[in-house]
Parts: C-alpha cells; sequence; structure tokens
C-alpha cells in the first residue's frame, strides 16, 4: 500500500498571503505593533502589493520609523476614476480636535521616548477650553466633548485604551493626515476658524 502526501501549492500559498496583506490595508491602518505577522508579510511582499494596489488606483504609504502602513488614493490626470479611499468633510469641531491632538503629539514626542501618548477625556476637554474664546459656545462644545472623541476614533485617529475608562491612545497614523507644514501653520490657521465663528460656534457662510 502506498500512502500519498499533502503538498502545497508554493504558489497557492504565497497568494493567499498577498491576499491577507491587500484585505488588511483595504481594512484600515496596519500598525507594526499590532499586526507583527501582517506587518511582515507586507514587507516580504511589498513589490507585489505595491503593484496589486496600483491597479485599484491606490498608493501604499509604508513608514517604517513610525511602524504603520496605509492606502492613499492616487492622483491621476483622469476625473473619471472612482474613489476607493472615501474623503471625509469633516467639522469645524472635529478638525479643530484633530489639530490640537497632533499638536500635541508633536510636543510629546520632542519631550518623551514613549511611543504611545495616552490621554484623558479631560485632558482632552481642557484642549478645547484653552483654544476657545471666552463664551457660552465653550460650555456647549466642551458638552460635546464625548461625541467629538467618537467621531475621531471613528476616523482611526483616537482608540480607547482597553480596561482604562475614557483613556485614549492618540493613533499615530494623525501624523500622515495633518503634516508639518500644516502644524507650522497651526496658529494662524486656529485665529482664521475663531474669526470665521458665528453666535453658534460655527463658521460663518
Amino acid at each position: 500500500m502506498t500512502s500519498t502526501v499533502d503538498t502545497v501549492d508554493p504558489a497557492a500559498a504565497e497568494a493567499t498571503e498577498v491576499s491577507r496583506v491587500v484585505i488588511s490595508l483595504l481594512k484600515g491602518v496596519v500598525y507594526q505593533s499590532e499586526s507583527a505577522q501582517v506587518w511582515t508579510l507586507l514587507r516580504r511582499f511589498q513589490a507585489r502589493v505595491t503593484d496589486h494596489m496600483t491597479v485599484m488606483g491606490l498608493d501604499l504609504v509604508i513608514d517604517e520609523a513610525e511602524g504603520y502602513a496605509h492606502l492613499r488614493q492616487a492622483t491621476f490626470d483622469e476625473a473619471n476614476i472612482p474613489r476607493l479611499v472615501p474623503r471625509h468633510r469633516l467639522s469645524f469641531r472635529v478638525s479643530l480636535l484633530l489639530a490640537l491632538l497632533r499638536k500635541r503629539l508633536a510636543e510629546f514626542d520632542a519631550t518623551s521616548s514613549d511611543t504611545r501618548l495616552i490621554i484623558t477625556r479631560d485632558q482632552i476637554a481642557e484642549l478645547l477650553r484653552v483654544h476657545l474664546p471666552d463664551s457660552s459656545n465653550e460650555v456647549r462644545l466642551i458638552g460635546d466633548v464625548d461625541t467629538l472623541i467618537g467621531k475621531v476614533d471613528e476616523l482611526g485617529f483616537l482608540r480607547q485604551v482597553k480596561g482604562q475608562e475614557a483613556t485614549f491612545e492618540v493613533r499615530r497614523i494623525i501624523k500622515a493626515y495633518i503634516d508639518a507644514q500644516w502644524l507650522a501653520d497651526f496658529d494662524a490657521r486656529l485665529q482664521a476658524y475663531l474669526a470665521s465663528m458665528d453666535g453658534d460656534g460655527e463658521p460663518r457662510g
């Protein structure tokens, strides 16, 4: 009697691994610290993944220093190519919170050797309070801080720390969306925001 030994097709196995990376990226940001196996596969098959994403009109962006990878909509001359990466129209309040968190992360990186910026709900509220004019609008905005945090969490820039109520990690992917030049102009942009606010705390026009 002879026995048969199941063999694994190397090409099929490799295709499966590439697919795993592609699906992970399409779902969102891939962090080295959280998805070590996917990260290893990404680095191994980077050229193939890049080619695959290019066909889909996407750019693969890998930040080795920060330890994350994500997809960005490629820029084309033709305007009739559908977008796979949606654009988010952000409200004034969400934009303000993102800017403040990005600035806080820059300060943190300049003074700490830790890689995780942890911030509480009260600290987030204080960030907002300091940068708002003295008016009843401040009370309204601070009262909505949980809603703002929820929206920023949905965008992937905050994540609640497990086992710690009202405590969040500022996700480092925020650096890819709010760059150093934007941050350098932060104060001027903030003044422009505040100058445009109407009596309800929203931009005029």
